[in-house]
């Protein structure tokens, strides 16, 4: 057994008070005579308790004092090492703040706060019935879709996304957000993906730590519409509509955005989304914006920036409805755009006229039925759009409509010229909560789209026609993976860009589809 110093001590005190005591004495003296007894008697006080002192045990014949004892020793050794572990424990502690001051600092350092998330889709599109070209079939048109290469003649699996997400807070004033993506084609006219391309990078700039009023610099979304701002992560249907989609392919472009997000409405769209709700994103109640306008990753081509207005605000049904609403959002906005757009031509060909377009006009020396396309140069784009969306608590609408004049290819003239466009859709979906799992979630749906006028991200941005209707589900079984199964009916004019006749570059293709979309988030 380990006896410690203060064991000793306290065995020492209480042998010493036992010693003490076997060799104490009892005097008493008497009040009349003044002697001294050892014996209790009749007129006799006691005096106390006396013991024997000597030299050995202490006594000092110098100044009548103890010198030190063994008790006093070992009681001063225990507080000399009482002291020097109170020190050692001060020490210590001082070691552990400064530990924690020192990872605090580190952890204010931008690159520790880095988050890196992301999602991939795979897409497998069966055609049913409709337009399918063999591929030395020259008399008919094949159906295909600018928002899925995968539609096309054959059944394919087929990368539709694959996106890492870096983002992260700087400091409270400064945010970064960086995102490539894996499945990119670098041509559209042919066959070929799953090469990166940059989809975002930008910087927000906060002008108060809640960022109610922020910048934002770099290449990242354009604030026209709702859907075209809603993440594909997130979004229900598979596809976003032309008519939407049309005013800015792949959805962003170079430039500046500034964005006010009141605090209460921040922390709404928070809340929507905690609920598993679908929201566009916070892009502000209102938002301004000048962009390049000549389309992702393209540098600019003339001296006129774009300009865009978006304004969207949610509103709490039941705040001011009551009952049934309670709990309801509808989300509803405006957008407005302007810019002047350069628009790249092709050589190409007319399906069901043999006639061939051409970039220059040296090219049709001695071909029959041959024009070159005229292209003055930039063209005016002025859009204007609407939109409502009534979250699905449980069952949700959602509907935008978007009108305006656009450069548009007339291929009776070979020549672009302002047209006017339209168009829109309206969604319907209900919700259903722990499906199979306590976190499974089921959301059928139906999607109704149609569009009238330009597709300015195909060459000679042709005019196109587009009718078309999803019906499907989507089945979050986890929140790392999602299973969408849908059937599309689509009448659609085919905008693929090439010279070969055997495309049908812009002829009216119909089909039926059954498609489906495998999507796990990390």
């Amino acid at each position: 057994m380990k006896i410690t110093k203060l064991s000793l001590a306290v065995a020492v005190i209480i042998g010493s008070s036992a010693v003490s005591s076997a060799y104490a004495i009892d005097l008493y003296v008497d009040t009349k005579t003044k002697q001294i007894f050892a014996e209790p008697g009749p007129g006799r006080e006691l005096m106390g308790s006396f013991e024997q002192v000597s030299k050995s045990n202490g006594y000092s014949k110098h100044d009548g004092t103890h010198a030190g004892n063994i008790e006093n020793s070992e009681l001063q050794s225990i507080k000399q090492d009482l002291e020097l572990k109170e020190n050692e424990i001060k020490a210590l502690e001082e070691h552990v703040v400064a530990q924690r001051e020192e990872r605090a600092k580190n952890d204010e350092k931008w690159f520790n706060k880095i988050n890196v998330r992301g999602y991939t889709q795979l897409r497998y599109n069966q055609p049913l019935s409709g337009d399918r070209v063999a591929d030395r079939d020259l008399d008919q048109v094949e159906l295909r879709s600018p928002g899925d290469g995968g539609i096309k003649n054959n059944s394919s699996f087929t990368f539709r996304r694959v996106r890492l997400v870096f983002s992260g807070d700087i400091n409270d004033y400064v945010s970064l957000y960086l995102q490539p993506d894996f499945a990119s084609s670098v041509d559209s006219s042919i066959d070929n993906g799953n090469f990166a391309q940059l989809r975002d990078a930008y910087a927000d700039l906060a002008f108060d730590k809640k960022h109610e009023y922020r910048i934002r610099a770099g290449q990242s979304k354009v604030p026209f519409g709702w859907e075209n701002l809603q993440s594909s992560q997130n979004r229900l249907a598979l596809d976003r509509s032309d008519a939407l989609n049309s005013a800015v392919p792949s959805e962003r472009d170079l430039g500046l955005f500034a964005y006010w997000s009141p605090e209460h409405v921040q922390k709404l769209w928070k809340d929507l989304s905690k609920k598993g709700l679908k929201t566009s994103g916070d892009y502000g109640i209102l938002g301004l914006g000048i962009y390049n306008g000549q389309g992702i990753n393209r540098s600019e081509t003339n001296d006129d920036l774009y300009v865009v207005a978006h304004s969207s605000y949610p509103i709490e049904l039941g705040s001011f409805l009551g009952y049934p609403f309670t709990g309801q959002v509808l989300e509803v906005g405006a957008d407005y755009m302007n810019g002047k757009f350069d628009v790249p031509t092709a050589d190409t060909r007319v399906f069901g006229t043999g006639r061939q377009l051409r970039q220059n006009g040296d090219d049709c020396e001695g071909v029959d039925n041959c024009a070159e396309i005229d292209n003055p140069g930039g063209f005016r784009e002025e859009r204007y759009a609407v939109h409502a969306a009534l979250f699905p608590q449980p069952f949700g609408v959602q509907a935008e409509w978007n009108w305006g004049r656009a450069a548009t290819l007339n291929p009776d003239t070979a020549s672009l010229q302002r047209e006017n466009l339209h168009g829109g859709y309206v969604q319907a979906m209900y919700k259903i909560d722990n499906v199979f799992r306590d976190d499974g979630v089921l959301i059928p749906y139906i999607k109704w789209q149609t569009y009238r006028g330009a597709y300015k991200a195909a060459a000679n941005s042709p005019r196109v026609s587009v009718d078309e209707l999803e019906v499907g589900v989507e089945y979050q079984i986890m929140k790392a993976l999602e299973l969408t199964m849908a059937y599309s009916t689509m009448d659609r004019t085919n905008v693929r860009s090439s010279t070969s006749s055997r495309t049908g570059f812009l002829g009216q293709a119909s089909g039926d589809l059954l498609r489906m979309q495998v999507q796990w988030n990390y």
